[in-house]
């Protein structure tokens, strides 16, 4: 009887300490999240980063902070969340420009395939194609039928070699066979003024670098680079490169979430589900929509699946190109 009392006890007392442990299992997040940028404030990414965190902050119930770490290849930010712990505190804004940079160094420090757990897409944003208001090119097909006319005189201007904007520019002239220059500016404005001079005849950029331009009659936009046409009321009525005879060219720019490897599945199961519901909000949609951005959540295998496609895609357009890996 005495043993029984005693065994009955310890069991008791068993379950009261696992109690805690499975309350504050369940109850993450306990303290402040933090999402890594590698990127400074006031980009696209930023912004938009920013507006997913302050509803994320209401959806959980703990602050969600953005710190931007820019760097080359994104190291900086990428060291700083693989080494934190994995505990679904420290997170990573992991973009298209991360598989970018896989292809375009020789070495990383860190893989982002085997170094993060996939949590969701944040949002996709096209390219778009535009050239001076007063140009001749009414459609993108007349540049290409100028451009094969005229081989190796006109010119596409883009941002620095290995860009995003400059590896669509040369993924686009090598699959329309184009002999064409690329030419490489510092900065989006250095683009518009030298498109507006005709020093460049064509710029592929993302929507904001040219929007004011367009509005104002300065610039026309011949073409957006995902498959399908653009939701954006922005972009309503621009055809895709595909629709333009470029059959197959895609280039979807996107932002999204990742974990350090090792973060518990229930972590990102929470985060992902929260992030759904956030980016599916009417006033998020529409704040994205702003500065050119889908608000898109995604499950973490076609996170991962985006991911992996995308450090082929861009490994085989840097071979082709001859661009020198870092």
């Amino acid at each position: 009887m005495i043993k029984g009392i005693v065994r009955c006890a310890v069991l008791a007392a068993a379950v009261l300490m696992l109690a805690p442990l499975s309350a504050a299992k369940a109850a993450w997040p306990e303290k402040p999240i933090k999402i890594v940028l590698p990127f400074g404030a006031g980009g696209v990414a930023d912004v938009t980063a920013r507006i997913m965190a302050d509803k994320l902050s209401q959806k959980l119930g703990q602050r969600v902070v953005i710190e931007n770490m820019p760097g080359p290849g994104g190291i900086n930010a990428a060291r700083a969340v693989i080494t934190a712990p994995p505990d679904g505190y420290t997170m990573a804004l992991v973009t298209n420009g991360t598989a970018i940079s896989v292809a375009a160094f020789k070495s990383l420090p860190f893989d982002p395939v085997k170094d993060f757990e996939p949590v969701s897409m944040v949002g996709t944003f096209d390219l778009v194609f535009a050239v001076n208001g007063d140009s001749e090119y009414k459609t993108l097909g007349d540049f290409i039928k100028a451009a094969k006319a005229q081989p190796g005189k006109l010119n596409i201007g883009t941002i620095a070699v290995g860009g995003t904007q400059n590896l669509g520019a040369e993924l686009f002239k090598s699959m329309a066979g184009l002999n064409v220059q690329i030419v490489p500016y510092k900065n989006s404005p250095d683009i518009v003024v030298a498109l507006i001079r005709n020093d460049v005849q064509m710029q592929v950029d993302f929507p904001p670098a040219v929007q004011g331009q367009v509005n104002d009659g300065k610039l026309r936009l011949l073409a957006t680079s995902s498959p399908q046409p653009s939701p954006l009321a922005t972009l309503k009525g621009v055809p895709t490169v595909d629709q333009a005879g470029v059959k197959g060219f895609e280039v979807i720019s996107w932002n999204a979430v990742g974990a350090p490897k090792g973060t518990p599945k229930e972590v990102i199961a929470t985060m992902n589900k929260a992030m759904h519901e956030v980016l599916a909000m009417p006033d998020v949609k529409e704040q994205f929509a702003k500065v050119g951005v889908v608000a898109r959540a995604s499950s973490p295998d076609e996170l991962m699946a985006r991911l992996t496609s995308d450090i082929k895609k861009w490994n085989d357009v840097i071979d082709k190109a001859g661009i020198e890996r870092k």
